[in-house]
Parts: C-alpha cells; sequence; structure tokens
C-alpha cells in the first residue's frame, strides 16, 4: 500500500489580519511576484463562504433573534416583563398623545403608533430594553410634512421603513459609524430645545401653531398677555410635579419599590391628575377650565394599506403616489437617517458590553415601520425615555412589548372619551420635562474635559438645528465633522529629519500608516521644500515605509514624480523596506521603480550597499570611457 504524501504545514492566516508580505529576512529573498502581480480577493470563495454561513442556525439566531433567547425563557421571567410592560405602557400612552399633537396629527395617531412596534420588536429586535414607537425628534421631523393630511405621515412610515429594511438587509449598518459622537449630541440637545421651546405656548394656555425656536418664544412673548391663569397654573404645578415625582425613588424608605414604580408611573399620574381636575372644575359651570386636546377618535385602528393616493384636504384635488412623494421630498433621506441613529444609540446605551448588530436592528426598525404603517402609524423609532423606564422596572426579555401593546390597544378601544379632557398644558408640561432629561449633560461636559476641539462640530450642529431646521442642521454637522477626517488625511503620520552618515548629508523620512491620493500632493511638497531649503546639501531623501499599509496610484505617481524632481537637484530617492503591497503599486506602475526599492535588515547595511551600488556604477563608467 502505497502512503499518501505528508502535506507540508503550514500557518493558517486569519482572514480578519491584512497582509503586508514584508520581506522575508530569514531566506533573504524579496517575493518579487509579488510586486508585479496583484493579489486580488478571491469573489467566489467569499460569496461560497457567505452563502453557507447564511443557511447555519447561527444565522437564523441572527435574523430571528427571538429563536434563541425564547427557548431559554424562563417562567419567573413573566411577572418582571408584566411588570415592566404596563410601567412602560403607562408612559407610552401619555406620550403618545403628545407626540401625536406635536406632529400636528389627530392625537389618535400617536398611539396607532405606539403597540405595533413593541409586537414586530419581540421577533426581530436584539435588545431586551428597547421600546419602539413615536418619539418627540421623529414627531418634529415629521409635522413639516403633514399639511393637514395624516397620509402623508402614514406613506412617509412605509417608505421610510422600506428604506431601513434595504439598508439593513443590505449590512449597511456600518454607516452609522461615521456620525460622531459630538454630532448627535448636538443634533439630540437642539431637538430638545426646538421641542420644548415649542410647547412653552400651550403650557401657559396660550394660543399658537408655532414649533420653530424663535418663532415660539416671539409669539409667546409677543401674546403674553392672553396666558390663561387656569393653564399656566396647571401646566406650571404639572411641570413640577414631574420633577419631584422622578426624584421621589430615592427617597429613604421603607417603601422604595411602591415609589419606584409610582416614579416611572409620573407621566399617567400626571395625566390622570389633569382629566380629574378638567372634569371636576367643568361640573359646575357647564366650561372646560382648561384647553383641551380634543376629542379622540375612538376604536382600534383600520387595518389597511398605507395610501398611495390621497386628496388635498383644502380643494379636495386628487393626489398621485408621485405627488406626495414630492411633497414628502427630502423626508426619504432625514427620517430614515434620523430613525436608525436613534434606535441604534439606544441599543448601544442598553447593550450591557455586547455587540450591537446595527444591521440587525435596522432589520427590526424598518420591519417595525412598515407593518405599523398598515395601521395608520407615523414614523416610529427607538425611544430612550421608554426604554430607560423598562430597563429601571427590570424587563427580562423583549416580551415586555407585547404587554405595551396591548396596553396601548385596550386604551384605544375603551378610554378614548376619556382622553378628550386631557388638558394641553399637562401634556405640554410631560413634554417639556422629557426634554430636559433628554439632553446629554454628562456627554458634553466628557467632550469638554476629553479634547475640546470636538466641541466645534458639536456648538455647529447644535446651532444649524435650532437656528435652521433639523435635517439640515444634521448634515452640516456630518459634514462639517468630516472636514477634520479630510484633513487628518491629508497629513499622514510623517517625520522628517536630517542625519548625516559617513559624511553624507540626507533626509530619513518615516511614512507610516495607509496613505491615499488626498496626502500624495502634500509629502511631495514636504520633502521637495526641506530637500530645497539646505541648498543643494542633502543628496540622498530615503523614505522609510515598513509601516506603510498601502498606497494608490495617485501618491505612486507623485512619487514617481518627485524623484524627477529630486534628480534635478542632485539627490537620489530611496524607498526603504517598503510593505511590499506598497511597492507593487509602484512597481507596477513603471517597472523602473524597482531600483527604488531596498530592502536591509539595518540602516548601516543600506549605505553600505548604496556605497557599493555607487563605486560599480564610476567603475563602469571609467571602463567606458
Amino acid at each position: 500500500m502505497t502512503s499518501r504524501p505528508r502535506r507540508t504545514p503550514h500557518r493558517r492566516r486569519d482572514r480578519h489580519r491584512p497582509m503586508l508580505y514584508l520581506f522575508d529576512w530569514s531566506t533573504n529573498v524579496l517575493p518579487e511576484p509579488d510586486l508585479y502581480r496583484e493579489r486580488l480577493p478571491n469573489v467566489c470563495e467569499a460569496v461560497g463562504t457567505k452563502a453557507r454561513s447564511c443557511c447555519s442556525m447561527r444565522s437564523v439566531h441572527r435574523f430571528l433573534p427571538v429563536t434563541d433567547w425564547l427557548p431559554k425563557y424562563q417562567l419567573n421571567f413573566l411577572p418582571m416583563d408584566i411588570v415592566a410592560g404596563l410601567t412602560v405602557g403607562l408612559t407610552a400612552v401619555p406620550q403618545a398623545i403628545a407626540y401625536g399633537v406635536v406632529a400636528d396629527l389627530p392625537p389618535a395617531y400617536g398611539l396607532y403608533s405606539a403597540f405595533m412596534g413593541g409586537f414586530v420588536y419581540i421577533l426581530l429586535g436584539t435588545c431586551k430594553d428597547i421600546t419602539v414607537g413615536p418619539t418627540a425628534i421623529m414627531a418634529l421631523m415629521v409635522r413639516p410634512y403633514v399639511n393637514g393630511n395624516p397620509d402623508n405621515a402614514v406613506l412617509l412610515c412605509f417608505l421610510s421603513g422600506c428604506i431601513i429594511l434595504l439598508l439593513g438587509l443590505l449590512n449597511l449598518g456600518v454607516l452609522m459609524r461615521f456620525i460622531s459622537v459630538p454630532v448627535t449630541t448636538g443634533f439630540t440637545m437642539a431637538a430638545a430645545i426646538t421641542i420644548a421651546s415649542g410647547q412653552i405656548n400651550n403650557l401657559f394656555g396660550i394660543s399658537s401653531s408655532s414649533t420653530g425656536f424663535l418663532d415660539a418664544w416671539i409669539h409667546f412673548f409677543g401674546h403674553i398677555k392672553e396666558t390663561r391663569r387656569n393653564d399656566a397654573i396647571l401646566g406650571c404645578c404639572t411641570l413640577l410635579l414631574l420633577l419631584l415625582m422622578r426624584k421621589i425613588k430615592d427617597l429613604p424608605c421603607g417603601y422604595r419599590s411602591l415609589l419606584k414604580y409610582l416614579s416611572l408611573s409620573r407621566n399617567a399620574v400626571a395625566v390622570f391628575v389633569g382629566i380629574l381636575l378638567c372634569y371636576l372644575l367643568s361640573r359646575g359651570s357647564g366650561s372646560l377650565p382648561f384647553l383641551v386636546s380634543g376629542s379622540i377618535t375612538s376604536g382600534l385602528p383600520p387595518f389597511r394599506p398605507p395610501p398611495f393616493h390621497t386628496q388635498d384636504p383644502a380643494s379636495g384635488e386628487p393626489i398621485t403616489f408621485g405627488g406626495m412623494v414630492s411633497n414628502i421630498g427630502s423626508a426619504l433621506v432625514s427620517i430614515p437617517l434620523l430613525s436608525i441613529l436613534e434606535s441604534v444609540a439606544v441599543a448601544k446605551a442598553f447593550s450591557k458590553g455586547k455587540i450591537v448588530n446595527a444591521s440587525q436592528e435596522m432589520i427590526a426598525l424598518g420591519m417595525s415601520n412598515v407593518l405599523s404603517s398598515f395601521f395608520l402609524s407615523m414614523p416610529i423609532t427607538g425611544s430612550f425615555t421608554r426604554s430607560a423606564i423598562n430597563n429601571a422596572s427590570g424587563v427580562k426579555t423583549p416580551l415586555g412589548g407585547a404587554v405595551t401593546g396591548a396596553l396601548v390597544l385596550m386604551t384605544l378601544a375603551f378610554l378614548t372619551s376619556t382622553f378628550a379632557y386631557i388638558p394641553k398644558a399637562t401634556l405640554a408640561a410631560i413634554i417639556i420635562a422629557a426634554m430636559l432629561f433628554m439632553v446629554e449633560y454628562e456627554t458634553i461636559a466628557e467632550i469638554w474635559r476629553a479634547k475640546k476641539r470636538d466641541m466645534l462640530p458639536f456648538l455647529v450642529t447644535v446651532l444649524c438645528c435650532v437656528f435652521w431646521t433639523l435635517e439640515y442642521g444634521m448634515v452640516v454637522g456630518i459634514l462639517f465633522n468630516a472636514l477634520f477626517l479630510l484633513y487628518k488625511s491629508m497629513k499622514p503620520q510623517f517625520h522628517l529629519e536630517t542625519q548625516k552618515y559617513n559624511g553624507v548629508e540626507l533626509s530619513l523620512a518615516d511614512l507610516k500608516g495607509s496613505v491615499d491620493y488626498s496626502a500624495a500632493e502634500y509629502l511631495k511638497t514636504a520633502i521637495l521644500s526641506h530637500v530645497t531649503s539646505r541648498q543643494g546639501a542633502i543628496t540622498l531623501v530615503v523614505i522609510k515605509g515598513d509601516e506603510i499599509g498601502s498606497i494608490d496610484t495617485t501618491v505612486a505617481l507623485n512619487l514617481i514624480s518627485l524623484r524627477e524632481d529630486l534628480a534635478l537637484l542632485d539627490c537620489n530617492l530611496i524607498c526603504w523596506n517598503w510593505s511590499v503591497p506598497a511597492a507593487g503599486v509602484l512597481c507596477r506602475m513603471d517597472s523602473k521603480t524597482r531600483q527604488m526599492l531596498k530592502f536591509s535588515k539595518s540602516f548601516p547595511e543600506l549605505m553600505e550597499s548604496l556605497e557599493k551600488e555607487s563605486d560599480s556604477t564610476v567603475k563602469i563608467s571609467q571602463i567606458d570611457d
């Protein structure tokens, strides 16, 4: 029997670690083929590996997280999930009504948006604490596109969900990495200021349709004489009550658990007190003592496809799908972006050391919006306030979202007539109290302490969002912050110094990292300026490149041009110990550049080899003569 030849053992390369293909010092041989043949990724192998991974149980758990946590569900988790769901629901109901008003929609649309996301997230979500529903930021972003027609908000919910879902399926969650913490913190602060300012008139009983920062305050001071005493007293007292109830959980007493849940249910308490006062004070007089939110459509929302055509509320003329999309306009970019940003930020805040799969969160959020649009919902996303309440209530699994959704459905079915008596001042106080704590004060202080330069994109984002619009302010903040990245890429990690070796004056340039086209001109200009400043004293420039990851075509062309310019100054250019990927770009660009590449174990050895080459060149020239 013939034995099989033994395979030569080899080290398995870590496929997540880039290969630099450095000079092999053990054999003292340069891998020449790698210089002239570019190594391209094996597409077929990558596709095959991806296809095999998609057919595994691990992929099923990744795309359908409920299959991972549900088999591990314990019966003792159920009471905690029910309590957390009820607690969140007591906050979700008044907030949903308030955010419906902020979005310039009938209050019932806020409730329509508050239940479906919880059911969908049970199946597709990865973070147990997240509650998906209407938020203050989403309501404010939707408001300009409603134009008195709720169909626009419902279609925007559907289209935003489709876009978010597509981005998630394409695994584009990595795009969120390009939005920095100073920009998101600035946007959140600006949104909180804008939303709170928009409610200042309702807090004092002043009728106003202004929602912008400047417009709201100008209207407030211009109509301050129209302040309604009852509304102002109720609004200010409710705001003070909410702030005090937020702190009662910290009181040192024997009923800490009771105080904890009472504190978490403070919004429901405020609504109950407002409705009760409105009812009691109106019994004798026959007129309502406060401005109220008005009647809320009773019953569950109808299940129907989102509207792909509608009618103009003013003229009654039909509007086609194209006309509705045209009216929505830039919201098809800003709403999905901010929905993803808000939801992923909440997931990271409550991940507790676990890695957040941004793409899967986008899939869950996209499906939540798509399915919610069949129930007349406006765009929804992860809510930080309700997620914090969920976490503080001790929720164990995403199943708590089902209890919250069921409570909202019960409210729609049985309690809508009661909520018609909610005073506007009460809703305004609830919104303002939430906005006071939406600002990330600790993060702002950390940015100031850590790196004060990062305050610039923060301030630019805040000012543009407050005095322009939230959409454009966010874009300006991202672009402004991107300028820092571009400026950094224009100046690579580059250290240039002058040395003398055996009487030869030379410049040694230590180049690190990946050098891209934006830094090509800077690199060439810096070396040329340094050589010319020495007035011909420098005869050799050595660029050390053992830590260069890669270069591109533009950098290679500029290095060839630099070599030619230095030759006119009687100066030679050497690329010393460059990584093969970087050196290969030069060689494939022009085979003559192979003479620029030198490899040696030490700098003295490099200089000795250059002296030998110089001596042999002189001898050859003498023989020719």
